[in-house]
């Protein structure tokens, strides 16, 4: 199995009607960045985008162009904002508050689980990544979903128009702290969406495996690894905004990193 292969879990699909309301803390950050006295100051953005962005894909064009070749960022192609309305602070803790979320720990294999009610995660863990934190120190929300009682959410998600033949789809939803990410790993191919807050993604083809610590963060590596590289050693990379669409290729290596507070939800091909 790959390293940081996860399990694809299928989404139960039930119908739930819920109106969509603008809430007193549904702002354009969707109430996720809890700015205040003494808060860090934000990752930073690379300085160029090396994934290309295409808002008129065509399947055709996606599949000849990307599919199993290199990333792609897109950009317009589905209507999220019903799901990103339901995805503020406040709508999924007075939903979900008491529901258990399953952990795992930030480093490569996530092989440690922690299971909690999500409003003690969103109250006590969701925090900006300590810098001299190890990964398996680092609880990171992250699949492991309860598709049957996050169902009424994930039902209003429409996922990019464009599928694998021969696979099948599987929703992984997230929501991390600044500065947190998952260190490089690879699995099989999948779209990434940031609803609200910012990821940046750095990716090497399967060919070049990155020099990375597995126990060490995202965060850590762009501080201590990523300067020493010559521009030929260094990664393809991009910050994906909210509501665009990241793209990856089988066995590609990536890792993450939130530049903000981010909510954001994958759906894998396996």
């Amino acid at each position: 199995m790959a390293p940081g292969a996860r399990p694809l879990l299928l989404l139960a699909v039930w119908t739930l009607a819920a109106p969509v309301l603008r809430g007193a803390g549904d702002t354009g950050d969707g109430g996720w960045q809890r700015r205040g006295p003494g808060a860090p100051a934000a990752v930073a953005e690379e300085e160029r985008c090396a994934v290309e962005r295409r808002a008129d894909l065509s399947y055709a064009e996606f599949v000849q162009q990307y599919a199993f070749s290199r990333p792609v960022i897109l950009q317009g192609l589905t209507d999220n904002s019903r799901f990103r309305a339901l995805c503020s602070r406040e709508r999924l803790l007075a939903s979900f508050g008491d529901s258990v979320v399953r952990l795992s720990t930030a480093n490569t294999y996530s092989y440690r689980k922690v299971d909690l009610p999500f409003q003690d995660y969103v109250e006590h863990l969701l925090h900006p990544q300590d810098p001299s934190s190890l990964g398996n120190d680092t609880l990171y929300f992250f699949g492991d979903n309860d598709f049957s009682e996050w169902a009424s959410l994930f039902q209003h998600y429409s996922p990019p128009p464009f599928s694998l033949l021969g696979t099948t789809a599987a929703y992984s939803f997230g929501i991390a702290g600044a500065g947190s990410g998952v260190p490089f790993h690879w699995h099989g191919p999948g779209f990434s969406e940031v609803i609200y807050g910012r990821k940046r993604w750095f990716l090497y083809p399967p060919e070049k495996t990155p020099e990375f610590h597995p126990n060490k963060t995202t965060l850590a590596w762009l501080q201590d690894v990523y300067p020493t590289l010559a521009p030929s050693e260094r990664p393809l990379e991009c910050t994906v905004q909210a509501g665009e669409v990241l793209y990856f290729p089988d066995r590609w290596w990536h890792a993450t990193l939130n530049l903000d507070a981010s909510v954001f939800i994958s759906t894998f091909f396996g």
